[in-house]
């Protein structure tokens, strides 16, 4: 690193404070201007075409006229179309005009870059993030994290080793909703957590991920393609160029994998980040092409089912065939439930007790409980610079830990619906295996023992809401030994 980048990068826990002192004291501003200039972080963008511009140019746009330490100043893609629109609009947002490059390796060697934000397609995601990171840049990962599990792996022991600030861009971690719940999970509301459910319900009369256009710009001359397929790093094998596959590669496994990670992500996360569950034990998945026959290769209608260490399991599940009878997303627990509604937005979620005769509490009633609104792609990347500027990791919302886990689980579905088979995952070794009968052998010993049960990361209650009670006439169960009736003993 250069001295000088040194020195900037030195500068940048400073700078939040400079920037509010230099609104009350414009004097002061003057006088400053030339070191706080290099106090900014530096962020670069890799794939600013569809999200990545719409949310992650746009936003940071935003974000840096409010003031926030920042600095756009370069922008990488394989589209020159792309690359020029991201480049045009941040010089009229911010009065900078950006370095523009097809290579994002000689963007992050070129550019004096503190931080990456990277918006290509899924296949791209673990190399470009894992680069970065060694090259000792913050990153911004657009979800899902990775395409496969061995790469959700790989991205979180480099993150770990880095010392760097990496967000993963699943937006809806943001919301003050999940660690609202987390908090009341942990004390007890719900008594022993058992199960969540969550959706993603779609519909449209032409297919998913068609609506994308595809432009009569889009052409080899264009377009870096061979780049793009990521072919000479192992990414991709080599196909004839298409703007189908180039426009809407979700639709294809070899890019991406439809609404596994592209919409289950989305809310598997928001269900880890309310549990604190993370890795799952057992995964499989279901599903097919039922509709949408369209040349696509991933199903139109899916459900993964994980099951935790923790005794809980999730379900996610959707068709993007049918939007007006979702499924509620839930969290369940022996003496009650917390019910979201659909989406991403919330104004608050209801408290469903169960009835006295299992809770023993006559006073539980149903309530309506109040939630934060907020902007979460704007929040979550507000959270991003925060951390970047404190130069803590762990203030991140959807650190690689969190993102690990959640595409592990969604991956996994995927495969078992491919493959027929289960999947056991190991937190420990972080290897998947295919499952078997020991899943159900541990639960059926815990009960023939009379285990207490297992609960999730952080909980605090005791024995609240999650022991049973023995009935009287319990007491004339067990076998007779020796022709001796049990109840004698």
């Amino acid at each position: 690193m250069s001295e000088s980048n040194k020195n900037r990068r030195d500068f940048i826990k400073q700078s939040a404070t400079a920037v509010a002192s230099m609104a009350a004291f414009p004097s002061v501003a003057s006088a400053e201007s030339s070191s706080l200039a290099n106090a900014k972080i530096r962020i670069g963008f890799v794939g600013p075409g569809g999200r990545g511009f719409r949310a992650h140019v746009r936003t940071l746009c935003k974000l840096q006229g409010e003031g926030q330490p920042i600095e756009l100043v370069a922008v990488c893609d394989v589209y020159n179309k792309h690359r020029e629109r991201a480049a045009n609009y941040i010089e009229q947002e911010t009065g900078q005009k950006p370095a523009q490059f097809i290579d994002y390796l000689e963007m992050i060697e070129k550019s004096n870059l503190d931080a990456v934000c990277i918006g290509t397609p899924d296949h791209w995601h673990a190399k470009q993030a894992i680069d970065s990171l060694e090259k000792g840049l913050h990153v911004y990962c657009e979800k899902p994290m990775t395409k496969t599990v061995e790469e959700a792996v790989d991205v979180m022991k480099t993150w770990q080793k880095s010392g760097k600030v990496m967000q993963v861009g699943v937006q809806s971690t943001s919301l003050p909703l999940w660690a609202q719940v987390n908090e009341m999970l942990e004390a007890g509301k719900l008594g022993k957590v058992l199960q969540y459910q969550t959706e993603f319900f779609r519909n449209s009369a032409q297919g998913q991920w068609r609506s994308q256009k595809l432009e009569k710009e889009m052409t080899p001359d264009n377009i870096d393609w061979k780049r793009w397929l990521g072919v000479e790093e192992g990414l991709a094998k080599f196909e004839t160029f298409d703007r189908e596959k180039y426009c809407q590669w979700r639709r294809f496994w070899e890019y991406g994998s439809g609404m596994f990670t592209d919409l289950f992500v989305h809310r598997t996360t928001s269900m880890f980040k309310a549990t604190g569950l993370r890795f799952p034990g057992r995964v499989v998945g279901a599903g097919g092409i039922f509709l949408e026959y369209d040349g696509r290769t991933v199903p139109d209608v899916a459900t993964v089912v994980a099951d935790f260490n923790e005794g809980v399991q999730g379900l996610v599940t959707a068709t993007m065939a049918c939007a007006n009878t979702p499924i509620e997303q839930t969290i369940r627990g022996h003496h009650g439930s917390f019910v979201f509604g659909t989406g991403e937005s919330f104004d608050g979620f209801d408290y469903i007790p169960e009835r006295p005769q299992v809770t023993r509490n006559s006073k539980l009633k149903q309530e309506r409980i109040a939630t934060q609104k907020v902007d979460s792609t704007y929040t979550h990347f507000k959270n991003w610079i925060e951390a970047m500027v404190a130069e803590d990791p762990a203030m991140c919302n959807n650190d690689p830990l969190l993102g690990a886990a959640a595409i592990t689980t969604v991956i996994l579905g995927a495969k078992s619906y491919r493959t027929g088979k289960a999947y056991f995952f190991d937190d420990e070794t972080h290897s998947v295996q295919e499952a078997d009968s020991t899943w159900a052998t541990q639960w059926e010993k815990k009960s023939r023992e009379r285990a207490k049960p297992n609960h999730i990361a952080g909980w605090n209650a005791g024995d609240s809401g999650s022991l049973l009670e023995d009935p009287a006439h319990m007491k004339l169960a067990g076998p007779w030994v020796g022709g001796k009736d049990p109840s004698e003993n």
